[in-house]
């Protein structure tokens, strides 16, 4: 049967499915269940009503739990919100309206960021939204291109800042190594008010057996001779549940108290409710380490799903192939040039709805239209088999259109 046959076929099973985005399944977010009634007190540790105004920084508590979880100082935590990309978007506001400490606004001039490419949508889009220019880096194994990040640093005022998604990252599941953590620690930059947007999504989304680390960014800055150059975000939005999770934000003593100065203004305090309930229910790196195995275990056989068909499919097809991630939600199924956004049209058509091609890649543009961002987390094991042979049929049509 041709190949034309088997995708006609597969359309006939009028599948519906929607893999655009890393969603947790439902049944990763009953894990998490016993967070309903994990609240027996409102009173926090220290006396505090959580029912109340107050603690623009977050419950000791869980500013201690995070903490914890990041390996760091408490005093240099923050608590707040339940989406950690709602504090990259303040951060990035706040430095554009009111500039980092000692330094004056960013808007004053033009502003433009370092994207280590293929990346994250949602980071691209923030620049986009706020009116900062993007400049692709390739990236390799073990991180960014640093010599290409060394050089365009060192000569450009106007790069004030880089996205860093330094653990497999999104969509291709990198793992940055110690020499390159280094390297972004130390570098010599023309922008004094630089900063390393550090997005530290999955450090506990393991897919292997092995727990990879990435060296302390925080620390790496600050024995370099430049304590304020990160500023390291994570959330229990993949830990516990997506929509109603607990978001953090690490960095120097002085990039605290510049945030709780400007984050004071647009709040009178986060939610210390939801806060306590998650204190309560992950208490401790233990307990965060055990709830994270049993995600491993039910995401682990979706991946290797996805992966067993396209080797199926496409494993003897010229110039295709895919990352095998040891973390993190995502795969990146790579096809020859101009092929991507074909494949994923051809998928829609068959009832497969993927990320957008080019979407990994700042406004939307892979210069090579290659990189398509597969998400095996959120359909049924069933449906992911189903999912990745119409993919693969979808890509092996468009190369012979």
């Amino acid at each position: 049967m041709s190949v034309a046959d088997q995708y006609q076929a597969f359309k006939q099973l009028g599948l519906k499915l929607d893999m655009s985005r890393g969603k947790p399944a439902p049944e990763q977010l009953d894990l998490s269940n016993a967070l309903t009634e994990a609240l027996h007190t409102y009173i926090a540790a220290d006396g505090t009503d959580a029912r109340n105004y107050g603690g623009t920084i977050g419950l000791p508590e869980a500013r201690a739990l995070f903490a914890q979880l990041l390996d760091v100082p408490a005093a240099q935590v923050v608590v707040d919100s339940s989406s950690s990309l709602s504090l990259m978007h303040d951060v990035i506001v706040y430095s554009l309206l009111n500039g980092v400490p000692g330094h004056a606004p960013w808007v004053q001039n033009p502003v433009t960021f370092l994207c280590p490419v293929p990346g994250y949508d949602r980071h691209f889009a923030i620049c986009e939204g706020r009116g900062i220019k993007m400049i692709n880096v390739p990236i390799n194994e073990d991180g960014p291109d640093m010599d290409l990040v060394e050089k365009l640093v060192a000569e450009d005022a106007s790069i004030k800042g880089m996205w860093i998604v330094p653990k497999y990252s999104n969509p291709g599941g990198v793992v940055y190594s110690d020499a390159v953590v280094q390297r972004l620690a130390a570098m010599k930059t023309a922008a004094p008010d630089f900063r390393l947007m550090w997005d530290d999504a999955y450090r506990f989304h393991h897919l292997g057996e092995q727990k990879l680390a990435v060296a302390n960014i925080l620390d790496a800055c600050a024995k370099a001779g430049n304590p304020d150059r990160a500023i390291v975000f994570a959330s229990s939005s993949k830990v516990s549940w997506a929509g109603s999770g607990v978001a953090a934000l690490a960095a120097s003593p002085a990039n605290i108290a510049w945030w709780t100065r400007h984050a004071g203004l647009r709040s009178i305090g986060p939610d210390k409710i939801n806060q306590l309930r998650h204190v309560r229910f992950l208490k401790d790196l233990p307990t965060v380490e055990a709830l994270m195995e049993q995600h491993r275990q039910l995401l682990k056989p979706k991946f290797e799903a996805v992966l067993a068909q396209f080797q199926k499919h496409l494993g003897d097809v010229a110039g295709v192939s895919w990352t095998v991630p040891e973390g993190g939600y995502f795969i990146d199924l790579i096809t020859p040039d101009g092929a991507a956004k074909r494949t994923v049209a051809l998928a829609k058509e068959a009832g497969i709805t993927l990320t957008p091609a080019g979407a990994a890649f700042p406004y939307g543009l892979d210069p090579r239209d290659r990189h398509i961002r597969i998400a095996p987390s959120f359909p049924s094991l069933g449906e992911i088999n189903q999912a990745a042979e119409g993919i693969a049929l979808s890509l092996r049509l468009a190369l012979e259109q």
